[in-house]
């Protein structure tokens, strides 16, 4: 056990621009559904100042993370001792805000595979209207290649609103994002105890095709 007083802890990074906007709302719902289970729950506001895209340098292969320094590098410290990692953001164009993007394509490779193996990830999505899955499908996949369990809910994982009041009167949504932290709540606790009886499943080394004929 990482903490000597909780079941777990779980990141939830706020991909939007505004704090206390309707992305902030469903995550203080998941968080704090977390913590009633008896895990720790850290909510960071991860967009408050821009963060350009990968630019594919290679820096980050020597082990010592991404080389730019704008808060990428210490929410990958913050993800060492994590169970559980949840990605929120707003909806853009039916997208995911641009600027989380940047962020967790550049967290994402830079960080270490072991650190993330086995770590329960879930995605959350807030919008006024639509494209709503579109988002939520494209935070998945961060997920999928990093060898992340997905925790699901009751629907997809989305709560609709123009602000954090809207999202007061959007009862389904909060309801998705209760049955979301428990649900998480379970995986991670599973995996634990999974984790003391039989171990994690062994990690092999990366294989690349590139389908090139030599």
């Amino acid at each position: 056990m990482k903490s000597n007083e909780t079941e777990g802890k779980v990141i939830l990074l706020n991909g939007s621009p505004h704090k206390n906007g309707t992305t902030a709302r469903a995550l203080k719902e998941i968080a704090s559904t977390l913590e009633a289970q008896g895990l720790e729950a850290v909510v960071i506001h991860a967009c408050a100042t821009g963060h350009r895209g990968c630019t594919a340098c290679g820096f980050c292969k020597g082990g010592g993370g991404c080389v730019f320094d704008d808060g990428v590098n210490e929410i990958a410290e913050a993800l060492a001792d994590a169970d559980g990692l949840v990605l929120a953001s707003p909806v853009y164009y039916a997208s995911p805000n641009g600027d989380f993007l940047a962020l967790l394509d550049r967290l994402f490779y830079s960080s270490s595979r072991k650190m993330k193996h086995m770590m329960v990830g879930a995605s959350v999505v807030a919008a006024r209207r639509g494209g709503c899955t579109a988002s939520f499908d494209a935070l998945n996949k961060y997920f999928t290649i990093s060898g992340m369990p997905i925790a699901s809910s009751s629907y997809w994982n989305q709560i609709h609103g123009s602000s954090a009041e809207d999202a007061e009167g959007d009862l389904e949504g909060l309801h998705t994002m209760r049955t979301l932290g428990k649900n998480m709540a379970f995986l991670i606790k599973s995996i634990r105890l999974g984790k003391e009886k039989l171990g994690l499943p062994e990690l092999e080394p990366k294989i690349y095709t590139n389908f090139i004929k030599r």
